[in-house]
């Protein structure tokens, strides 16, 4: 019996896991909670900050294999009156560590924020993971204390910065009175701190330029309509910048408004690139929203930021995520196709040099240059240049890597099964204290702790480690590190890790029994939960399909099950709930697994709004989702599908044959939608 068999968490308060024991726990059970039972009382006082228990606990825990995290718990607890000296002792007795690391990165921000900068330069270069942005920003700051230049980095840091906190504000505070940063770079902090909705950074980067202008950015944030009725300008210097800001804000809400705003007064008030990211972040906006006005307003505002086209420096650049939704919206322009691929390269090219290799943007890329190729020589090199960028992915397993395969005219090609694993490899990943800790730490209901546990011993090993890794946590049915440390690998690929098949009986026998595709399933199940059945996600989806308890419900009384709440849990109920959902999805719109996936993620009432507009081929639909989530998610189902189908053994299926044809609005002679689905 594995430990994941063990222990199951029952009940869940404040994000913190809770084990019930029941009376109908078998003794053994029952032994092996109550030896792990002090790990879990810390964890609980931890939470509630009982600085009592949890001294009794880490004398309680000093034999336990989890003590280490007992000891992290206690002292995390007490951190800001900590002294060098304990940290030191800690770090010694548990070097190597996750919760060493953890620790380090807790102390390096305590210290920051105590500016104590001799201990944080003595203490950050023995930091390895090193992800803190904050403490990144503090690092930053001792560097220039030292005398070093570190001008580009900190503003890049300070611009990447999405929720306000002291160690990137002082960093850029400290910048500013030195006279490293100027006014332009406080302007498009702001700028970029609206656009992601975040008013607190907006306001703390203007403030950098005088109070009166954090006071305006407070105003404007507020009530963007009636700041530019009110108080707005177009003075050069700040009163431009604000009603930018302002502008940006308004469009956030209501992009019609801006764009009647700046229809009548602001366009030909303001500086050309500030009327022309105003124009460009209505556009977005309407992008997102899926209005055909977006590709005109975009149109629009390149025509007031030609000067960047002829290599000018621009003083209000435009963000990546602004650009990406210009490539989106053009992918749904229904006019001629040279104009839109002409807009598709034009954002693409304005993209950072970082943006422009992720596959997404690689793979339309070379869509745009097939579609602008002309005959004869030069429509040749395009359509050359064209193969090249296809190339470069299409080895990749991914949505675009998959399409670009495709492209080139390839098929599905399973990678060759490594070399079994020798019983030294297996033996050393079983014997690795870290993924001990992690499995134990997952086995009793501390999930997140024993995630990061795992991820962090995962640092630094090479392909033939990480397949061992992964096939100790298949073997103990922990499906999701499974997965996650299989797809690490990059020389050597296992399939099987990367795409197991848990309940194969169970799910293929319910898929035939209600006329779905077994691959299918297998892909959203992965994508899902990844085969975790005590799953339960932030909006309260629980099991194996990730079931919202209302479409539990609903589902079930269409089936006509005598269905109770706790039903949802069972494995067996979760699955057939969760297909039959499925199915009905999938036949409301009409056999489309790319609209189905989108509903059964986020409710059939938005692919339904999603699908109005113009005929699209389902890869431009599909990158036009509004919700990140859901689009990351949609294409992430359907590439798992085309895996999953051939190691089902059943003929192989393209994922544009996955994908299926067109995509547009229903069609009028169609049976009318479920109304009553949830």
């Amino acid at each position: 019996m594995t430990l994941r068999s063990v222990f199951h968490p029952l009940a869940r308060t404040s994000g913190w896991v809770v084990l019930a024991l029941l009376l109908s726990v078998a003794a053994p059970v029952a032994r092996a909670q109550s030896e792990h039972q002090v790990v879990l009382d810390a964890r609980e006082a931890f939470r509630k900050k009982d600085r009592v228990q949890l001294v009794n606990a880490g004398v309680a825990a000093r034999q336990h294999p989890l003590a280490s995290w007992v000891e992290y718990w206690e002292l995390t607890n007490r951190l800001g009156a900590a002294q060098v000296d304990e940290i030191e002792t800690f770090y010694a007795r548990w070097p190597g560590t996750y919760v060493e690391d953890r620790l380090r990165n807790d102390w390096l921000l305590e210290l920051g924020r105590r500016r104590d900068w001799a201990n944080f330069s003595r203490d950050y270069p023995r930091f390895r993971m090193n992800d803190d942005r904050e403490v990144s920003c503090y690092a930053l700051l001792t560097r220039h204390l030292s005398g070093q230049d570190v001008r580009d980095d900190a503003r890049a840091a300070w611009f990447a910065q999405r929720d306000l906190d002291d160690g990137c504000n002082l960093l850029a505070s400290t910048l500013f009175a030195a006279g490293q940063l100027v006014d332009a770079d406080a302007w498009q902090k702001a700028r970029l701190a609206i656009e992601q909705n975040r008013p607190r950074a907006a306001r703390a980067a203007a403030g950098f330029v005088s109070p009166a202008a954090a006071t305006a950015v407070n105003e404007l944030a507020d009530n963007p309509a009636r700041y530019l009725a009110r108080k707005a300008s177009a003075d050069k210097g700040s009163a431009a910048e604000l009603t930018t800001l302002a502008l940006m804000r308004l469009a956030d809400n209501d992009a019609q408004a801006a764009a009647l705003q700046l229809k009548e007064r602001w366009q030909a008030a303001l500086p050309a690139p500030l009327a022309a990211l105003a124009w460009a972040t209505a556009a977005k906006e309407a992008a997102t929203k899926l209005m055909p006005e977006a590709v005109p307003w975009y149109q629009r505002a390149w025509s007031l930021r030609k000067d960047v086209a002829d290599g000018r420096r621009d003083p209000a650049p435009w963000s990546d995520d602004t650009l990406a939704w210009q490539v989106r919206a053009a992918l749904r322009y229904d006019g001629r196709q040279e104009e839109r691929w002409a807009l598709v390269s034009q954002a693409l090219d304005a993209m950072s040099p970082a943006e422009q290799k992720e596959p997404t943007w690689v793979y339309w890329r070379a869509r745009a240059l097939q579609g602008l190729a002309k005959t004869g020589e030069a429509g040749d090199a395009q359509r050359q240049l064209a193969r090249v960028q296809l190339e470069s992915i299409a080895g990749q397993m991914h949505f675009y890597g998959k399409l670009a395969n495709e492209d080139l005219g390839g098929t599905v090609q399973l990678p060759p099964k490594p070399a079994p694993l020798t019983p030294a490899e297996r033996d050393a990943a079983r014997k690795n204290p870290g993924f001990e800790r992690a499995l134990l730490l997952i086995a009793i209901g501390l999930r997140n702790e024993g995630v990061r546990e795992w991820n962090f011993t995962l640092r630094g090993l090479n392909d033939r480690e990480l397949l061992a890794a992964a096939q100790l946590a298949c073997d103990r049915e922990v499906w999701d590190r499974c997965i996650n440390t299989s797809d690490r690998t990059r020389a050597e690929v296992d399939m099987a890790q990367r795409f197991p098949m848990p309940y194969r009986q169970e799910v293929v026998a319910q898929a035939r029994a209600i006329g779905l595709d077994p691959a299918y399933i297998y892909g959203l199940i992965r994508q899902e939960s990844r085969f975790i059945m005590d799953a339960r996600s932030n909006v309260g989806a629980s099991g194996l399909m990730q079931i919202m308890p209302a479409t539990a419900r609903w589902t079930a009384k269409k089936l006509g099950l005598d269905y109770k709440p706790d039903m949802i849990a069972d494995r067996d109920i979760n699955l057939r709930l969760g297909t039959a959902y499925l199915k009905l999805v999938l036949d409301d719109f009409d056999g489309s697994q790319a609209l189905a996936a989108a509903a059964y993620n986020a409710g059939p009432g938005r692919p339904r709004r999603w699908r109005e507009g113009p005929l699209l081929e389902p890869a431009a639909w599909a990158e036009n989702i509004p919700f990140a989530e859901t689009r990351d998610y949609v294409k992430k189902v359907l590439s798992n599908a085309v895996y999953y189908n051939a190691l089902l053994g059943g003929k192989s299926v393209s994922l544009k044959a996955q994908l299926g044809p067109q995509i547009g609005p229903r069609d009028a002679r169609a049976p009318a939608p479920d109304k009553e689905l949830p």
